[in-house]
């Protein structure tokens, strides 16, 4: 019994040492994904091998959601800072998502960045086309490459932006590239 009981212990304080340290690691392992550091960075890599390669910013707080628990990932909740997403079409036909509070970037197949802060999330397309609109429903907008949206919570709707060559270069400073 005390032998038990000691495994069992064992075993919770290991898990909840995973959850806390390693879930994303963990769930990256389960997956057939690899995650990493960025050399000389603080910055996280997940590469899957059906496309999906992730770099998460410093200090991202994200949870890699597999909706059908087919093993492999479909969305990323972003709940702050920047993530920049990129899938492979002919790898994933069924796309991708980024969720966040105030929006659902949804993709086919392209690269793009998300950003949540102080109660907004901005999109950014740097290839492909991503749809972006508010979890609540509502109109849906398309970007195309160079283009971005700030999503806040409400219903004002959603305006597409060419944005500013140095507010991309920005974000996408922020995640190593």
């Amino acid at each position: 019994m005390l032998v038990n009981s000691r495994m069992l212990l064992a075993l919770v304080v290991w898990g909840s040492a995973a959850c806390l340290f390693g879930s994303d690691a963990a769930f990256a392992q389960a997956t057939g994904c690899t995650m990493e550091r960025m050399a000389g960075t603080s910055r996280q890599v997940m590469r899957c091998a059906d496309g999906v390669a992730i770099v998460a910013e410093s200090g991202a707080r994200f949870n890699i959601i597999d909706r059908n628990r087919d093993g492999r990932p479909d969305a990323v909740s972003l709940r702050n800072k920047a993530v920049l997403v990129d899938v492979d079409r002919a790898q994933r036909p069924g796309g991708f998502e980024v969720v966040t509070p105030q929006a659902i970037a949804a993709v086919r197949g392209t690269r793009w960045a998300v950003d949540v802060n102080s109660g907004t999330t901005s999109v950014f397309v740097v290839r492909g086309r991503v749809a972006v609109g508010r979890p609540s429903a509502g109109r849906r907008v398309v970007l195309s490459v160079g283009e971005g949206v700030d999503v806040t919570r409400g219903s004002t709707p959603l305006t597409v932006r060419r944005w500013p060559p140095a507010r991309a270069a920005a974000l996408l400073a922020r995640l190593g590239q």
